[in-house]
């Protein structure tokens, strides 16, 4: 009886210390995964939050260009803007839902686990009492300790009577965290049921909103049909701001092209005679680029290393127009183009200067009302449509000063048109400026 006691002992300490193991490792479990979803919840999080504010700017854009009776492009462009952000929105959500399935399906399998770890420590409870059971009946625990052949076995009978008790103590405690850890998982599955069904709910209630929104992108865009004369009116004035204002920008950047050269030779022409030398050759191989100084080389570079993250010209507003060549968005056939972005922004807005420099110009073209043009080294920055204008020719600028306010046009749209050239080579500004 002795052997099969100290065997039962040993199996018991043995499956209780190995149901340890396991619960702990469970918990190991939960929490890594839980640290693999931490970043991207938070990047959801994150474009949540952009998106509200992206819906709150275009919705005031919208009730400054809906003042006006009848439907404008720029009424167009912000319903466009918000169909944009709308459908991020559902795909945000969307990914909340995908989330929170992937959760709900570990937390099952939690429950099962913990369910089917909870009966097989009943059962072992209930086999360890039954063994006590039929001990208790067969031997009583005094003639047990008294029938010891030595006193070194009474001890050891003693210590295997204690920690028998306190294996039954240990499994009554496993049993009972068992079933509050149950009872938690149970709770929380419960819980994100209802996320679940809330999170469906807004879904469906987005979804309602987008097709409202395309609804009121559509009876724009039938108003606007009936005002074709008149569109492509506005498109030829405006092709012809934008070749007046290429012609301009071209004109600039060749006189400060050759006003840097002019500058530099005579630099060099000073530098030999002061060393005596002969004046070097004219260098004919910078004619199509700005010679830099070193302190504008300096500039230059920075500008370039900030690519992508350079700041916006106005605070608030979204691309109204990308990039290059672009099929009207009403009439059929008529294709436009972009020398830089359109910005569309609210009413009396300041500009800003993206980056620090030196203002090349101030002019004044039709259909692009006033225009500042900055340099950065060998970049040039442009800014057109501008209402007022705060600088002067000559001037240094740094980051974030403001440079003018833009200009709201009769139909009550308030468009920056933003560029950035190096040299004679016009940029894409989408790839410079901070993503927002």
């Amino acid at each position: 009886m002795n052997v099969n006691r100290s065997g039962f002992f040993l199996l018991f300490l043995s499956l209780f210390f190995f149901s340890s193991f396991c619960a702990s490792g469970q918990k190991r479990n939960s929490r890594t995964a839980q640290n693999t979803q931490v970043k991207s919840k938070a990047q959801l999080e994150r474009e949540k939050r952009a998106n509200l504010q992206r819906i709150q700017e275009a919705n005031r854009i919208l009730e400054q260009t809906a003042q006006k009776k009848e439907a404008s492009l720029g009424q167009l462009n912000v319903i466009k803007e918000k169909i944009t952000v709308q459908t991020g929105v559902i795909r945000n959500i969307s990914s909340e839902i995908n989330y929170l399935n992937k959760d709900l399906r570990t937390t099952e399998e939690k429950v099962n686990e913990s369910q089917a770890e909870l009966d097989r420590l009943k059962k072992e409870y209930a086999r360890m009492i039954y063994q006590a059971s039929k001990t208790a009946n067969s031997y009583n625990k005094l003639m047990f300790l008294f029938a010891s052949e030595s006193f070194n076995q009474f001890v050891r009978r003693m210590r295997y009577l204690r920690h028998y008790t306190e294996a039954r103590k240990q499994q009554v405690a496993a049993i009972e965290e068992a079933q509050r850890s149950l009872n938690q998982q149970l709770s929380m599955l419960t819980s994100q049921k209802q996320q679940k069904r809330s999170l469906l709910n807004v879904q469906l209630k987005e979804n309602k909103n987008l097709l409202s929104m395309r609804d009121q992108q559509d009876k724009v865009i039938q108003q606007l049909s009936l005002q074709e004369q008149s569109l492509k009116q506005e498109v030829d004035r405006r092709q012809k701001a934008v070749r007046e204002l290429d012609r301009l920008i071209a004109e600039i950047v060749r006189e400060e092209i050759a006003r840097a050269a002019r500058a530099a030779e005579r630099a060099a022409a000073a530098k030999a005679a002061r060393e005596g030398k002969a004046a070097p050759a004219k260098n004919t191989g910078t004619a199509n680029k700005v010679t830099l100084t070193p302190e504008a080389a300096i500039v230059s570079s920075n500008f370039a290393g900030n690519k992508g993250r350079l700041l916006w010209p106005v605070e608030r507003g979204f691309i109204s127009q990308r990039f290059g060549r672009h099929n009207h968005p009403v009439l059929k056939g008529v294709v436009v183009e972009n020398r830089g972005v359109d910005i569309q922004t609210g009413a009396n807005e300041n500009v800003r200067a993206i980056f620090g420099g030196k203002v090349l110009a101030v002019q004044t073209i039709p259909g692009m009302n006033n225009i500042v043009m900055i340099q950065h080294g060998e970049y040039f920055t442009v800014y057109a449509k501008l209402r007022t204008v705060n600088v002067t020719e000559g001037q240094e600028v740094n980051m974030k000063d403001t440079i003018g306010t833009v200009y709201t046009d009769p139909e009550g749209t308030t468009e920056l048109q933003f560029q950035i050239w190096k040299n004679q080579s016009n940029l894409n500004p989408e790839g410079w400026l901070l993503r927002k």
